[in-house]
C-alpha cells in the first residue's frame, strides 16, 4: 500500500539524477500512527501502521511491521478487516509477509517467504480455525523484491530526494512494478490532526496492480520533512472512487509532526 498513497495528478517527471538527502531518514521500533480513509466527505475506516521490532536472524537485520486495516460499521460495499504482516531487511527489500482477512466461519491467509540465496519465493495459502493449506507452491526470483507493505517503508526512507525508481514488487502471487518519482521541494501540508502547516516532502507514481481497497494506477502522498518521514496525507484511486488518506494520530516517542517556519 504500497498501499497509501495514490492519486490524480499523472504528471510523470523521470529523473537523470538523484539529489543528496537533506535529512537522514529512521525507522522507529514501537511506532504506532493511524490513518483515517475518506471518500468525499465519507469516512470509511482506518489504518493503523506499526513497528513491531528490529531482529537479526542468519545474519540479516530486518523490521517486523504491520499494518491493520479496518472498514466501519455501516459503509455500504466497503468491508474490509485484513492484517498484513512484513518482514523487511534494513537493505530495503521483502523477506517475508503475511496477509490474513476475516471471513464469517474461518481466518484465511497467504505467505510469501523470499529465499534470495536460492532465487525462490515461496507462497502458501490457507486458512484457520481449521488449519487447513489450500495451495503451497514456489516460483523462481532473480531480483530483490518488495510486498504489498514493505513498499510503503520503502518509499518513507527513499523521500526528500529527487529521483525516478521502477521497484519490482510480488503482490497477489504476481510479479508486478511500481514507478515512483521522489521530489525534495518542500511543501507546507495543513491536517485536521493539528493546528499548524507540516512541512513536507511529496512522491507519486503508478502501480501496475490493484493493492487494498482496490487500490490502483496513479498515486501521491507527502510525508514530514523530519528524520521519521512520517506520511502525513496521500490521493489514490480505488475501486469505489477517489479517496483521501490522513494522518489521525499516532504514538511516537518523543515526536510530533514538525512545524513550517
Amino acid at each position: 500500500m504500497v498501499l497509501y498513497f495514490s492519486g490524480f495528478s499523472g504528471n510523470h517527471h523521470p529523473f537523470a539524477s538523484s539529489s543528496s538527502l537533506s535529512v537522514t531518514r529512521e525507522m522507529q521500533t514501537g511506532e504506532e500512527i493511524v490513518y483515517l480513509v475518506k471518500y468525499a466527505f465519507i469516512k470509511l475506516g482506518e489504518l493503523k501502521l506499526v513497528i513491531l521490532e528490529k531482529k537479526q536472524k542468519d545474519k540479516e537485520t530486518y523490521y517486523r511491521t504491520k499494518v491493520y486495516i479496518d472498514s466501519y460499521s455501516g459503509i455500504p460495499f466497503v468491508d474490509i478487516h485484513q492484517i498484513f504482516e512484513s518482514n523487511f531487511s534494513t537493505g530495503q527489500y521483502s523477506l517475508f509477509f503475511r496477509a490474513t482477512e476475516k471471513e464469517k466461519n474461518y481466518i484465511k491467509f497467504t505467505d510469501y517467504t523470499f529465499d534470495y540465496a536460492k532465487n525462490k519465493v515461496y507462497v502458501k495459502k490457507g486458512k484457520y480455525n481449521p488449519y487447513q493449506i489450500w495451495a503451497d507452491s514456489s516460483a523462481k526470483i532473480n531480483a530483490k523484491f518488495q510486498d504489498g507493505l514493505s513498499i510503503f517503508y520503502f518509499a518513507r526512507m527513499n523521500t526528500g530526494q529527487k529521483k525516478f525508481v521502477k521497484v519490482p514488487c510480488f503482490v497477489t502471487e504476481k510479479f508486478e512494478s511500481m514507478s515512483i518519482n521522489f521530489y525534495n521541494t518542500i511543501e507546507n501540508i495543513s491536517i485536521d490532526a493539528v493546528d499548524y502547516n507540516i512541512p513536507c516532502v511529496k512522491l507519486d507514481g503508478n502501480t501496475t496492480f490493484r493493492g487494498v481497497y482496490g487500490l490502483t494506477g496513479e498515486f501521491e502522498g507527502w510525508f514530514t520533512n523530519d528524520k521519521y518521514a512520517v506520511p502525513t496525507i496521500a490521493k489514490m484511486h480505488v475501486y469505489i472512487g477517489s479517496v483521501s488518506v490522513e494522518l489521525k494520530r499516532w504514538k511516537k516517542q518523543g515526536w510530533k509532526p514538525p512545524q513550517a517556519n
